[in-house]
């Protein structure tokens, strides 16, 4: 399962991706607004939204970007690694 994490903590970045990892998810981390989104957003199974820490305008361009079809988006006000981790235990055992 591919995931992409908007927002969230830059010191955190590989965390994220460890966590991601230990559930067997691809990992793309965006606590900034890159430069080219619709380059590196790609199509991922599940977008994770941290919304205390993420600015309007990443989201606004990455859900334009997105086909939602495919994707599920999640949201969660707190960025902590404890959060990351329920969340993807929920949403890794509704697809399996």
């Amino acid at each position: 399962m591919s995931v992409v994490i908007l927002g969230g903590h830059e010191r955190m970045e590989c965390r994220y991706k460890e966590i991601c990892k230990k559930h067997n998810c691809k990992a793309k981390v965006f606590s900034k607004m890159p430069g080219n989104l619709k380059g590196k957003l790609g199509s991922p199974d599940l977008l994770v939204l941290f919304t205390g820490t993420v600015s309007h305008k990443l989201v606004h361009s990455a859900m334009c970007e997105l086909d939602e079809e495919k994707t599920k988006v999640a949201r969660c006000h707190s960025s902590s690694a404890c959060a990351l981790n329920k969340l993807l235990e929920e949403y890794t055992q509704k697809l399996a």
